[in-house]
């Protein structure tokens, strides 16, 4: 794994910065390891919900996890808001870093993460698959067990 730090600044997007980095790297496969930081605006999609909610307000970043891949990536976060009231969930577009978010992100070079439309849950889900860097080692993922 290749480990990188990233910045971002006030009023930046944190999903859109997040996929347009994974966008400029020569790996195919990434995922957040670290976050901490802030957002003045946060739309969160809640277990079940078809729609994002939106949170306005001085939000703390808990955390954030999840998977990037160069046509898209599945966040999760848990924020907490200025009386430390929490609430989580799926990290949608228009969410505002408001100090700063600090990030540290992990590249996969071994393997190849895409996203494709799953007939059974209706979503653009996680494909992996070994890359070209790891052709002729190791076990696919994919596979049916040993």
């Amino acid at each position: 794994m290749r480990v990188v730090p990233l910045r971002l600044q006030p009023g930046e997007d944190l999903r859109l910065a997040l996929q347009a980095w994974m966008g400029q790297q020569h790996e195919q496969a990434g995922c957040v390891i670290s976050a901490v930081g802030s957002l003045s605006v946060a739309q969160l999609r809640f277990a079940g919900a078809a729609e994002a909610t939106t949170i306005r307000g001085d939000l703390e970043i808990l955390s954030l996890a999840g998977t990037l891949s160069p046509d898209g990536a599945h966040l999760h976060t848990a924020l907490a808001d200025s009386s430390g009231a929490v609430v989580g969930g799926h990290l949608g577009v228009g969410s505002l870093v408001r100090t700063t978010a600090e990030l540290v992100l992990g590249l996969l070079p071994e393997w190849q993460f895409r996203r494709q439309l799953d007939p059974t849950t209706g979503y653009a889900e996680l494909q992996i698959r070994p890359s070209a860097a790891r052709a002729g080692g190791g076990r696919d993922p994919q596979a049916p067990g040993p």
